[in-house]
């Protein structure tokens, strides 16, 4: 996981000196149309250097997911960053914080976990996150346990920064840094999958795609008590690898409702 620690990294004046001109990513674009996720955070100090680094960047909408700490608009490591904190949205689950999103990335460190979905270093992954056309989640865990395998399932995609094996964890903050950095630079290159589709589905639309699947699974008698929860998950994840288009969304739905209703009688 690409956790923090549960201390906030020092406060620095270093300045990156990306390019000359004061925006580096293209027309803003990136800068405007990505968000950063923040899931059960536990330090606030964590989350004011992470808004610190967006601002670094350019990038203002920050969510914060089921916070530990709730006062974490005050934060003094969020230097430069203020007007980021006070305007971060706090969202119950993760499911809220990525529905209006198409691309969801995940950031993890791999370890002991037995991924479902494909990952790669950020450096790699960042021209098709730059290429998205529509809102692109960056998704960030606790500094105790990073995402877990529920949060993985809201994800297209996973990301890693290429840490030495025996200290794979960085600070919550340096990673956010590194993240926003690798996507904004190297601009220049072109992305290599299709996952960046200007009529890809949104999260609730794929959320609701994913209920409808577990509720036609449910009264069919495929799932039971006992794996449901790996069910929803394994559904979760499929929905998000078909690469399903907008156009895709009312025929499948319409579809479900059919089956539900003929289960219904």
């Amino acid at each position: 996981m690409l956790r923090g620690s549960e201390s906030p990294a020092q406060s620095s004046d270093f300045t990156p000196a990306l390019s000359s001109d004061p925006s580096p990513c293209k027309d803003r674009y990136i800068a405007t149309q990505l968000s950063v996720v923040l899931v059960s955070t536990r330090n606030p100090l964590n989350i004011g250097a992470a808004a610190r680094a967006m601002a670094n960047f350019g990038v203002e909408d920050l969510r914060v997911v089921n916070p530990y700490e709730v006062a974490f608009r005050e934060a003094v490591s969020a230097v430069g960053g203020v007007h980021v904190l006070q305007t971060a949205r706090v969202f119950e689950t993760v499911a809220e914080a990525v529905a209006d999103c198409s691309l969801v990335v995940g950031t993890t460190a791999a370890q002991k976990r037995e991924l479902q979905q494909p990952i790669e270093w950020i450096e790699n992954g960042a021209p098709d996150i730059r290429a998205h056309t529509g809102r692109v989640a960056l998704l960030f865990g606790s500094e105790k346990f990073g995402l877990s395998n529920e949060d993985l399932a809201y994800c297209h995609t996973l990301v890693r920064i290429p840490t030495v094996e025996r200290t794979p964890s960085m600070n919550l903050g340096q990673a956010v840094a590194v993240c926003l950095y690798e996507i904004h630079r190297g601009q220049s290159e072109k992305p290599r999958s299709s996952i960046n589709r200007k009529d890809a589905i949104e999260g609730h639309d794929a959320e609701q795609l994913t209920t409808m699947l577990l509720d036609v699974l449910e009264k069919s008698g495929y799932t039971n008590r006992i794996t449901s929860i790996s069910t929803e998950q394994k559904i979760r994840r499929w929905v998000r690898r078909m690469r399903l288009t907008r156009h895709d969304v009312p025929l499948l739905l319409g579809i479900l409702r059919q089956i539900l209703w003929r289960f219904g009688k």
